[in-house]
């Protein structure tokens, strides 16, 4: 019986060890990542007070003294998604249902930043899915918007990519997005159109090749 609390005793203290080395693991590579970030947010602060000079701003004047920084961690902020996964977001929250019908999340607010002018453009996002044995937790849709939206973007390939991201994880028997968006470079320059919309559409399985079910999506997300 001595042997055995011994035993038990020093698998406890190993397992302690492990957490210990895990833990220090943790720390070291959280050490190291934000010491990354920290050179990356410099690099981009010291690139926007370089912008603002070059606009004939004053850079030491009181308004802009950290107007670099900020704009710097808005910057990182803006495309955070660059730093997430799919995997990341959906984590556990598949589950196994016997539900057959159309799931449909309308109305995600998305912001995003256009690649070819670096001003924003913003929307929402109707996505819907025919589960095939298996559903998803629906707050995760709109954390994949989220995840595709906070990069460098076009709408096109945003569209794409989101179901595309869906259509991998679940298996589903069909995807479809529609995204309704307006863009500040429209908007703020170039043809200065105040009213102008933009809508992308990516369908994929049934919603492909099944119009009845296509139309039932249009139908029901387009619906005011």
């Amino acid at each position: 019986m001595e042997y055995q609390n011994a035993s038990e005793m020093n698998g406890g203290v190993d397992r302690n060890l492990n957490t210990c080395k895990r833990n220090s693991l943790c720390r070291e590579k959280k050490d190291f990542k934000d010491t990354v970030d920290a050179k990356k947010l410099s690099h981009i602060e010291k690139a926007y007070t370089t912008i603002l000079s070059e606009l004939g701003e004053d850079v030491d004047r009181e308004g802009l003294l950290r107007t670099p920084l900020r704009a710097a961690k808005a910057m990182q902020f803006l495309t955070k998604g660059y730093k997430e996964t799919t995997q990341d977001v959906l984590n556990d929250a598949i589950f196994d249902e016997n539900h057959e019908e159309i799931v449909i999340v309308k109305d995600i607010e998305l912001f995003s930043l256009c690649e070819h002018h670096l001003v924003p453009f913003f929307g929402k996002a109707h996505i819907a899915y025919l589960p095939n044995k298996k559903v998803v937790g629906l707050s995760k849709l709109a954390r994949i918007v989220e995840i595709y939206s906070r990069r460098l973007q076009v709408q096109e390939r945003l569209t794409k990519q989101i179901a595309s991201a869906i259509s991998e994880a679940l298996e589903p028997a069909g995807v479809a997005v529609v995204i309704e968006a307006v863009h500040m470079c429209m908007v703020m320059r170039g043809v200065q159109k105040m009213n102008a919309s933009t809508v992308t559409s990516v369908m994929l399985g049934r919603f492909h090749d099944d119009p009845t079910a296509r139309k039932e999506f249009l139908s029901l997300t387009m619906r005011k």
